[in-house]
């Protein structure tokens, strides 16, 4: 793998790494099935880039993304919590009207961004740096940001609050939690992390298109399990860097299959969700035949 490939995947890791830390609120923390993150990834990445073409700073278009990703996940709360419909019902049917939001917020299916001030061109300018370099840092320093104020805020009374709905939900009832309130903000919090990836994806790429949300969980959660397979689970705090560094290896390791050659044949991007579903699968795996290993090797001595 070349330099300018290694970037790029760290651009990438560094990118979905927001959404990877949505993904892992509701289907760790909360433990509720969430499919809306397909529609609101988009939907961070429509709103920001109308913002910024209707003038708007570009930092402050992440901020009305996040706002948006909040109401679409706080909408399947509600729709789980106090319609009683099926917590991945209620996500599939946010996700798909998502679609057609994405186009009436847009005008039209997608939206460019050329000629436009992004916040990588902000901070190419203020660092100095080349892009392919600038743009991981960038990104980087973002989800350092990002990381430690969920750690600080799963330690504060409502973070505890939040945790204890998704862990022992009778148990958080008996001590006076608002446990559909909890749902409703922490699916809210998830989509808007979600979004605000969305949102520097779209000022990455110069562009937003109302198909590039296709395949968002299942990306979130390789990244999860690779993330926990990996670098381990021990504490919240541990968990939460690991979901991160999920999203690191699991960008390498896919830059690193699509750059694989067996004679004429070649993996291409078609390829992604084949490559996706067998990361998944070795990283459910491994723990299991490396336990198997261990226990046999005792065995035998």
């Amino acid at each position: 793998m070349s330099s300018y490939a290694l970037f790029g995947a760290l651009e990438q890791g560094f990118a979905f790494g927001l959404m990877v830390l949505g993904v892992y609120l509701t289907f760790r923390v909360l433990d509720f099935p969430d499919l809306t993150v397909d529609g609101s990834l988009p939907l961070g990445a429509c709103v920001s880039a109308v913002a910024i073409t209707n003038g708007w700073s570009p930092i402050v278009s992440i901020f009305f993304a996040m706002c948006a990703g909040f109401a679409a996940g706080a909408v399947t709360g509600i729709l789980n919590t106090k319609f009683k419909i099926l917590h991945l019902l209620a996500s599939i049917l946010t996700m798909i009207s998502l679609y057609s939001v994405n186009i009436r917020v847009m005008g039209r299916p997608n939206i460019a961004l050329l000629g436009k001030d992004t916040l990588i061109d902000e901070f190419l300018n203020f660092s100095g740096l080349p892009a392919y370099q600038a743009t991981p840092i960038l990104f980087a320093i973002i989800s350092l940001i990002v990381v430690t104020i969920l750690i600080w805020f799963l330690k504060t009374e409502l973070g505890i609050a939040l945790l204890a709905s998704g862990d022992n939900p009778q148990m958080a009832v008996s001590m006076g939690i608002n446990k559909d309130l909890m749902i409703i903000f922490g699916v809210g919090i998830s989509n808007a992390f979600v979004a605000a990836s969305g949102a520097l994806v779209a000022q990455n790429q110069g562009a937003a298109d109302v198909n590039m949300g296709i395949g968002t969980v299942i990306a979130g959660l390789a990244s999860v399990i690779i993330g926990e397979t990996l670098f381990g689970k021990k504490n919240i705090s541990m968990a939460m860097i690991s979901a991160l560094l999920g999203s690191l290896v699991y960008r390498v390791a896919i830059a690193l299959a699509l750059g694989l050659r067996f004679g004429d044949f070649a993996f291409t991007p078609s390829d992604l969700n084949l490559v996706t579903a067998a990361l998944v699968v070795l990283a459910l795996v491994s723990p299991r035949l490396k336990s198997k290993f261990v226990s046999n090797k005792r065995a035998a001595q």
